[in-house]
């Protein structure tokens, strides 16, 4: 029993370390998307099903000794992809949808591993019942979801504060590498000890029916989809990192472990009217967060306790429907199909169905639905079996009203919108607060919960720069302050509207960099900051990293980063790294702005850290609101060399950076922002 719970703790805990890993190293290959962990978690649950699949076969049609031969010539074959660090020929070159992409790079380098590790649970767990007489395995699936919890929790707080990206795929690969001899053994042991399973199969198991395997596919589903879905709202407006991706996932896998524990954790009461609770306080809040109003102190804990609540449910009601020892593994392979499907519809389908965020909406209600189909094929529960029961009127009542509040919500959402569209990137909308003949009227473009800019739709008005890009704010400084006796050179990365074109005169040059095709589209067909204004402008798309590292030095006067995506921002533009490449495609006395308004971090620290390590001043310029121009509070960090360094006017108009933070130095292989969250 100790070599086989030892093995699959070991292979559970290397499964869901490397999931944040890889995902940390591959993110600013595409943009710092929140969209790469879930097109990530698509591929590690689609990875799962081969694994279950690869398990199911291999114990079906198989004889002991032949299960032992293949497992561990694919062990020994594994060992040829480490270690697990990505090559940087792996590195993205064009512009296109990167699903297809961030798939084909995982695959090529975990793939194999992650593969082999998904299969250890079910095939393990069909030995050990083979081989055990009358063994109840069900405790070892407990078993190995804790490891991977452990794995989980452990990456935010023991291994990514201390270890770059390369220090940790590299333990990875050595302790990958115990686990081949820890599983070999295993496999030799298995197969080679006597087998009891055919005493066992030959006891009365009761076949499971078509609605059974249904409900196995259907109930995990669900459970994935809102993780999923959850995942992504918290990563698209907090930030992309593996704290937000692990919390989530964290309270999933604690579920599995609870509910398939020998005792079970899940009671029917209090979990159902918990339930009912959870969902209709994530489906009000969903209407409230869409204003950008929602604290970050609510926004995690409700919707983590509601995602937990969830998968307590569904996996609670998957553990009471689990079979017969004998299809052991059908049971786990249609757990996996189930995952699998709920990642798909979240992580591909959505996307290009629909053109706003709803799939958490939309998973709340096929939740509440399911589960009372879950309840009333339930032949011992006497209270909700016959639909005139005042249980089962109330609930139908209540998913009803749950459905309609839904309806109206998305509605009011897409209410009065010009354009909603939808990709990798994220979900935008542009929506007009009145017509043209009302001198105070906009038109805004909106991604997440975040306005990513506005312009005056009255022709007198319309090239005047609004938003967080007035006269007044960071980048205004810095322009005004370049612009005074010769034509300047703009750099921009995150094109939004297209606003700071504003600012250019006959002569002048503004270069922008963005790496959603959907903005550049909208910026010229929406917006006219780009087609009105006097100076060139050019659109670079792709990744500004990837691009600023191809280009020879474009001798920028000032270059302005401000590509954050909803309130999550791209961790990879604020490196040391990143800094000295900026600085590169600076004039000597150029100014860095570096656009730093944000609900949820604070990112001076941050910023002024990587000045000082590359020997550079700064200087902080935070403005209020200013109604009457429609320009927004904005805090901006410029950054420029100690000689010249910044004249009197950008003195006069900022401040010094004073931050009680001490943060360590992020770089390509390092970055923490877990300390900076407010």
């Amino acid at each position: 029993m100790l070599l086989y719970a030892l093995t699959i703790v070991v292979s559970a805990f290397l499964l869901f370390q490397v999931e944040p890993e890889i995902a940390k190293i591959i993110l600013p290959w595409f943009g710092g998307s929140a969209a790469v962990w879930t097109t990530c978690l698509l591929f590690f649950q689609l990875a799962l099903l081969l694994g279950y699949l690869y398990a199911h076969a291999l114990v079906r049609y198989c004889k002991p000794r032949m299960q032992m031969i293949v497992h561990i010539a694919l062990l020994l074959l594994s060992a040829l992809v480490l270690p697990i660090y990505p090559g940087a020929n792996l590195k993205p070159s064009g512009v296109g949808d990167p699903v297809l992409g961030i798939l084909g790079l995982l695959a090529l380098t975990v793939g194999f591993p992650f593969f082999l590790l998904s299969t250890t649970g079910p095939l393990l767990q069909a030995w050990y019942a083979r081989t055990h007489k009358g063994a109840m395995p069900y405790r070892l699936y407990a078993l190995s979801n804790a490891g991977s919890m452990f794995a989980l929790l452990s990456y935010p707080v023991l291994f990514e504060p201390f270890f770059g990206v390369h220090r940790q795929a590299y333990l990875w690969s050595i302790c990958y590498g115990v686990f081949i001899l820890l599983c070999a053994v295993t496999s030799f042991r298995a197969g080679n000890s006597p087998q009891v399973a055919l005493e066992e199969e030959s006891a009365p198991a009761e076949r499971p029916t078509a609605g059974l395997y249904a409900l196995w596919i259907a109930l995990p589903a669900v459970a994935s989809a809102m993780l999923l879905a959850i995942t992504n709202h918290l990563s698209q407006n907090v930030a992309a990192i593996p704290f937000l991706w692990v919390l989530p996932l964290s309270l999933y896998l604690l579920s599995f472990i609870l509910c398939f524990e020998g005792s079970g954790w899940y009671k029917r009461w209090p979990y159902i009217p918990l339930l009912a609770v959870a969902i209709g306080s994530m489906c009000y809040s969903l209407g409230v967060d869409a204003t950008g109003n929602l604290n970050l102190r609510v926004l995690v804990p409700l919707f983590s306790l509601g995602l937990f609540t969830i998968c307590m449910v569904c996996h609670g009601e998957l553990a009471m429907l689990k079979p017969h020892p004998r299809y052991l593994t059908h049971f786990f392979l249609m757990i996996s199909i189930g995952g699998a499907l709920g990642g798909i519809t979240v992580g591909l389908i959505a996307p290009y169905v629909f053109n706003a965020n709803y799939e958490m909406p939309v998973g709340l209600v096929v939740c509440a639905v399911l589960i009372i189909v879950v309840l009333k094929r339930d032949r011992e529960l006497e209270w909700f079996r016959h639909w005139q029961q005042p249980a089962v009127v109330g609930a139908m009542v209540l998913t009803v009203a749950l459905a309609t509040y839904t309806v109206m919500q998305l509605h009011n959402f897409q209410k009065g919108a010009r354009v909603m569209v939808r990709n990798f990137y994220g979900s935008l909308k542009v929506k007009d607060s009145g017509p043209k003949t009302d001198l105070d009227a906009t038109r805004s473009l909106t991604h997440g919960t975040i306005n990513h800019g506005e312009q005056y739709l009255n022709p007198i008005r319309r090239d005047l720069p609004t938003t967080y890009y007035g006269p007044n704010t960071g980048i205004g400084v810095a322009i005004h302050d370049r612009n005074k006796s010769h034509a300047v050179r703009i750099g921009v990365i995150g094109l939004g509207t297209g606003t700071i074109a504003a600012y250019g005169r006959l002569g002048d040059y503004v270069r922008y960099y963005e790496i959603n095709p959907v903005v550049r589209h909208l910026a010229h067909s929406q917006f006219s900051f780009l087609d009105d204004c006097r100076c060139q402008t050019e659109v670079a798309m792709g990744d500004a990293r990837l691009s600023l590292e191809k280009e020879p030095p474009e001798n920028f006067d000032v270059l302005a980063v401000d590509a954050f995506s909803s309130d999550s921002i791209p961790v990879h533009l604020l490196t040391r790294e990143a800094m000295e490449l900026y600085f590169r495609h600076l004039k000597p006395d150029g100014i860095l702005a570096v656009h730093i308004s944000n609900r949820y971090l604070d990112l001076q620290p941050v910023v002024q850290g990587e000045a000082r390590a590359t020997g550079h001043v700064t200087r902080l310029v935070d403005t209020d609101d200013d109604e009457s121009q429609d320009v927004f509070g904005a805090t901006w960090v410029l950054v420029t060399a100690p000689t010249p360094g910044f004249d009197a006017a950008v003195l006069q108009n900022s401040s010094e950076i004073e931050s009680k933070r001490s943060v360590r130095l992020w770089t390509d292989d390092y970055s923490n922002l877990f300390q900076i969250l407010k």
